[in-house]
């Protein structure tokens, strides 16, 4: 396990777990992928781990992965792969589809996101679960702040604090308010699936993000010159680092996204 620090990061999502023994950045991983691996190694970067549970609750309605089962793959990502910076809990997102597709209110998806979180925690204290706040609204999050509090969780003395349920929405002022106002309140927050656009918008107030933005962009685009054997780059790590690295560039020219871009540019 690494130790998060102070200064923020910029993780890249990646679909293809191979990359953590190719790339030199900090990378966003899937369970639902890396479990897929027979035979892992020690990562050449740092990382952080996606439980997968947009994909495991829009196809099943439920969580089908028992937090057991998924604290013994987390161990052995730990154990095999190291350098893990943290790792998602099995949260219940609170989309209005999402919501239709579990037939629970947000209130019960915040119950048992907390009670993941805390049922992880027991069983394997020695992995770097992170709790995950979640509603829809910036009344919801504030309620779910309160939960954990009432459970006797301090979200602002924890070094990272995930905000969920924001990826579709991500670049719009509502969220930039519910990021502010949570980041005002002394949380660490992690962006799941921040766009450029929500980078732009309050990027300096969220302590590290991921994106896959790259890979829908690259699937608009024909293959980078030189790039054979697909119709795309959707999974190409050569397109990601040239779009992470353009990225970068342009958040630099932008003067007063100064802090933004030191923290995107953390490397492994």
């Amino acid at each position: 396990m690494t130790t998060m620090t102070a200064a923020p990061v910029f993780y890249l999502g990646a679909h293809q777990p191979h990359w953590l023994w190719t790339a030199d950045f900090p990378l966003f991983v899937s369970h639902r992928q890396l479990a897929r691996k027979a035979t892992l190694r020690p990562a050449r970067t740092r990382w952080a781990l996606d439980s997968g549970g947009f994909t495991e609750l829009s196809l099943h309605g439920r969580w089908i992965t028992s937090p057991e089962q998924y604290a013994a793959a987390v161990t052995r990502y730990h154990e095999q792969i190291g350098q893990l910076d943290f790792a998602a809990p099995q949260d219940w997102m609170c989309e209005p589809f999402m919501l239709q597709r579990t037939g629970l209110s947000v209130r019960e998806h915040q119950h048992r996101t907390i009670a993941n979180y805390l049922h992880l925690r027991r069983i394997a204290p020695h992995l770097p679960f992170i709790p995950v706040l979640q509603g829809w609204q910036l009344s919801d999050y504030l309620t779910c702040l309160r939960l954990y509090e009432a459970a006797g969780v301090d979200l602002a003395a924890l070094p990272r604090v995930s905000l969920g349920s924001v990826c579709r929405r991500q670049s719009t002022a509502e969220i930039e308010a519910i990021v502010t106002t949570l980041a005002r309140a002394g949380l660490r927050l992690h962006g799941f699936g921040v766009k450029t656009g929500g980078l732009h918008r309050y990027g300096p107030h969220l302590a590290s993000a991921d994106s896959m933005a790259w890979s829908y962009a690259a699937r608009r685009e024909p293959p980078l010159p030189g790039c054979t054997g697909h119709k795309n780059c959707a999974n190409c790590l050569r397109y990601a680092t040239t779009w992470r690295t353009r990225l970068l560039t342009g958040l630099k020219r932008r003067g007063h996204q100064a802090d933004l871009f030191d923290y995107l540019g953390d490397a492994a």
